[in-house]
């Protein structure tokens, strides 16, 4: 059975703690869809092209990886990538509040939509975009929060900003 899943965020930016993710899902599934899903209610600090960019050269060699933007509902994006598993990064249970919410939601619109929580790793726990952002914003060192694949690429992106 080809099994795929849907991993879906803003990637603004893609962090250490995203790449966990994909990595456990990997574990798991035939492929990974991650999905830069676009929020008109949101003011990102990267492009969606950049998020893309960064996301395609994260993964660039793994053909089990497919990155692609949406700028619908999330069960809209199961449907059209013809998969129930929808898996969301947790860190603590606020997180996991939230995410449950949001899949309760979620559920009355998709019936056969399966959540999979990954809880973040005990040592990256503090790790979010909301951190690198604001680590960027007072000029701080954030390569420790960012994929290292991809941490010098951000850095360019972001000096032109």
């Amino acid at each position: 059975m080809h099994n795929k899943c849907v991993f879906a965020g803003t990637f603004d930016p893609p962090t250490a703690g995203h790449e966990k993710v994909v990595s456990v899902c990997l574990k798991m599934f035939d492929e990974v869809v991650v999905a830069v899903m676009t929020n008109g209610g949101k003011t990102p600090l990267l492009t969606v092209e950049e998020r893309l960019s960064l996301l395609n050269k994260l993964y660039a060699g793994e053909s089990r990886v497919k990155v692609i933007s949406f700028g619908g509902a999330a069960v809209d994006l199961l449907e059209r990538e013809n998969t129930v598993f929808y898996v969301r990064g947790v860190r603590n249970t606020v997180d996991f509040e939230y995410e449950n919410l949001d899949r309760f939601a979620s559920k009355k619109l998709k019936k056969d939509m399966v959540t999979i929580y990954i809880p973040a790793e005990q040592e990256d726990l503090h790790i979010s975009s909301t951190l690198v952002r604001n680590s960027v914003k007072f000029g701080k060192d954030f390569k420790g929060l960012v994929p290292a694949k991809i941490a010098e690429d951000l850095a360019a992106i972001l000096k032109n900003k």
